[in-house]
């Protein structure tokens, strides 16, 4: 057995983590040396008597095989640290993963690649930028990097989707499930896009909520930069921030409303130096010597340049429009700006609905998206 294989095999037992992994790969010159190791070599090591036991009834040819050939069977691949097409990001990092299992396209590694992370609750404005950020920086070559939970993570995967950089979705669960459960079909629009799916848990690993924050290291590790669009003062997008600061990677925040405590985490970011962000220009600048495409033209991240959002408005839609924002209002508020009937109001609200001109929040108000 090569080098490669005994490494999945490692990787694949039951207990055996990242390191003891390093304690057995620094205590050998090649991993094939491992079919003659005894107990007691293990033991040596400082490798506990039971995992040592474990190891060496994981290792046995027989059941190594047994587990590729399920994955295989599922369509998931192994990318090893011994593979030359690992990521060579990702290997700098302080903990890169020694086995990453695949579906999709090893293609989206070859492209520069920015991270995009946010709350799993975001407001209409958050899911707009998300989507429209990760579209334009995957349309001037960046793959989008996210970690495929509800809110953000999705709308940035969705933005990326059929572009020319693609996406990335790094899983806090092993490759044969499907969390969220309704991220079943966006995970089969990643892959049939040519996009891919990356976890570092070996096929049959159960969910544990524990998981999660640590797929956070590979997304930032993969990424020249992380974009945080809308956070709480205490999020996971936070921690990923700070492990991409750990590994002298970029930071990026996109501002929200002072008042909004999604807001919040974003505008820490900027206060403590991440640069902001207000159109994709302001990240694709950064890296326009890696970008294949780095002279193309980029959509602005607000309202086009090239069409009016109010295009296709009747002369009341405009009114009540333009007292909208990003900012929730109440349809009392809006009662009293506009001087319009309680009927009509509701007409003029419904009409821009229906157009996707803005989106109704919880508690009856309505932001312009």
């Amino acid at each position: 057995m090569e080098n490669r294989s005994m490494l999945i095999g490692l990787h694949g037992i039951t207990g055996v983590g990242w390191k003891t992994i390093k304690r057995v790969i620094d205590s050998c010159s090649d991993l094939r040396e491992l079919r003659e190791w005894s107990f007691a070599d293990y033991t040596r090591t400082g490798i506990p008597a039971a995992k040592a036991e474990c190891i060496i009834e994981g290792l046995d040819e027989g059941k190594l095989q047994e587990r590729v050939e399920l994955a295989r069977r599922l369509g998931i691949g192994f990318l090893t640290r011994f593979d030359s097409d690992y990521p060579d990001l990702l290997a700098e990092t302080a903990q890169p993963p020694w086995v990453l299992y695949y579906r999709g396209s090893l293609k989206a590694l070859e492209y520069p690649k920015i991270g995009i992370v946010g709350t799993r609750t975001p407001t209409a404005y958050g899911k707009k930028i998300a989507e429209e950020l990760a579209a334009a920086l995957s349309g001037s070559g960046i793959t989008v990097v996210s970690g495929l939970a509800r809110g953000i993570d999705a709308q940035a995967h969705r933005g990326a989707i059929g572009k020319t950089g693609g996406t990335i979705a790094v899983l806090g669960v092993s490759p044969d499930r499907i969390y969220p459960p309704e991220h079943g079909r966006l995970q089969d629009e990643i892959i049939g896009s040519g996009g891919l799916l990356l976890s570092e848990y070996p096929v049959g690993t159960l969910p544990h909520p524990g998981l999660f924050p640590l797929r956070n290291r590979i997304i930032a590790g993969l990424s020249l930069g992380i974009v945080v669009v809308e956070a709480a003062e205490r999020s996971g997008s936070l921690i990923t921030a700070d492990l991409a600061l750990e590994e002298s990677r970029d930071v990026f925040a996109v501002p929200g409303p002072i008042h909004s405590p999604k807001s919040r985490g974003a505008l820490y970011l900027i206060k403590q130096g991440a640069k902001m962000v207000i159109s994709p220009e302001d990240i694709l600048e950064e890296y326009t010597h890696l970008s294949p495409s780095s002279g193309h033209f980029v959509e602005p991240l607000t309202k086009s340049a090239t069409q009016s959002p109010e295009e296709g408005m009747s002369a009341d839609e405009v009114v009540l429009y333009r007292f909208l924002s990003s900012v929730p209002v109440t349809a009392d508020v809006l009662l009293e700006q506009t001087q319009f009937t309680f009927g009509h109001l509701h007409s003029v609200l419904l009409s821009l609905l229906l157009k996707n001109k803005i989106a109704e929040q919880p508690g009856s108000t309505y932001v312009s998206i």
